[in-house]
């Protein structure tokens, strides 16, 4: 099975930037790049990280603000802060020299298990396993498991699983030194391609022989998963204030969400006041507009207002910017909405912000 799957990835893999290197660093870049977040988007962001920072000696010595831009729109920006950590502690511990050894790979900041397993495999050829949301569903199609995924023990039987197909990947072709990883790419590019979470292509599955679900006609009902996610509702408020041709706006903290982004004056509030509040700046044709964004379990919504005489009102914190200073400056994915909101020259309108903050 193992030969199979991986005969298929050589002749069916998509034609990605971060395939055509075994460069340790861009390996990592592009695996924490595409974390909860879809190869198409990630692109254009990867191709912009490697030539702005090419290798892990400019990582680590880059601005925080520069990683900031460059991950603007890419959300949970904990993810590029502790790739400059972990960049540091490379200079630091192994002369600038990516790791190997798959536990000191692991050790680094933000990199987990399965991190430390792609890139141990697919950079170093080593036969360590990963998993993730396609290599599950793959795994409890091809052998129907039927226990809950959220469970540990379900968690153990899959990277056993995972550990003992990448190994058999590993002994069955000696002659191939990219034999585990091309199979961990082939699971990759497998659940994202063909075994698809509904409809799955079980036509063109290369291993479809071998799986089990397939077999019973239950591919769809597979990976078992107890948990259901609950979304809750926040609200917000931002501010646009003007004085002549710059804006206000301030820095996040650190120790907040998205700590060190810029952001327009912005409060959260409960839902009758997001209600008035939107009713209100309607009224008046202050409304700049509205923005929809999620972030995990929260659905929000922000109501941008626009803030007439800013000079007889107390202001908030924070710094005056013109229009091509803001542009420079790193904000989130629903921030930087509002600032396109402020670019275009339309009525009060709703941006829709599906993606991550």
């Amino acid at each position: 099975m193992t030969e199979r799957l991986v005969a298929w990835f050589e002749i069916n893999k998509r034609d990605l930037p971060w395939r055509k290197t075994r460069d340790p660093y861009a390996i990592w870049v592009s695996e924490i790049m595409l974390q909860q977040t879809q190869v198409a988007t990630v692109i254009p962001y990867f191709e912009r990280w490697m030539g702005s920072l090419p290798s892990i000696s400019h990582l680590a010595d880059a601005d925080p603000q520069q990683l900031l831009k460059l991950w603007e729109g890419l959300g949970y920006y904990t993810r590029v802060k502790n790739m400059q950590k972990a960049a540091l502690r490379i200079v630091e511990l192994h002369e600038s020299v990516f790791p190997t050894d798959f536990q000191h790979i692991l050790a680094l900041n933000g990199i987990g298990p399965y991190t430390a397993g792609a890139i141990s495999s697919i950079a170093f050829n080593q036969p360590s396993p990963i998993l993730d949301g396609n290599v599950i569903r793959i795994l409890t199609r091809l052998f129907a498991l039927k226990t809950d995924v959220q469970t540990n023990v379900a968690k153990i039987e899959l990277w056993t699983l995972a550990r003992e197909l990448v190994e058999q990947a590993h002994a069955s072709m000696p002659d191939r030194p990219q034999a585990c990883s091309h199979f961990n790419q082939a699971m990759m590019e497998l659940g994202a391609t063909v075994c698809l979470p509904k409809k799955p292509l079980c036509g063109v599955c290369p291993v479809a022989e071998w799986c089990e679900a397939r077999k019973a006609g239950t591919q769809e009902q597979f990976p078992i998963n107890s948990k259901k996610t609950e979304y809750t509702k926040r609200y917000f408020c931002t501010l646009i204030f003007q004085r002549e041709n710059q804006f206000l706006i301030r820095q996040r903290s650190a120790a907040e969400v998205n700590g060190m982004l810029w952001e327009f004056p912005t409060t959260e509030i409960d839902e009758s006041e997001f209600k008035a509040t939107f009713a209100q700046s309607k009224r008046k044709h202050t409304l700049l507009g509205t923005v929809k964004f999620a972030i995990t379990r929260y659905h929000n919504k922000l109501v941008a207002i626009r803030q007439s005489d800013p000079l007889n009102k107390n202001l908030p914190d924070g710094i005056w910017k013109t229009l091509t200073e803001l542009k420079a400056l790193p904000f989130s994915s629903a921030q930087k909405r509002v600032l396109q909101l402020l670019l275009e020259p339309h009525p009060a309108k709703t941006a829709e912000q599906p993606t991550l903050l």
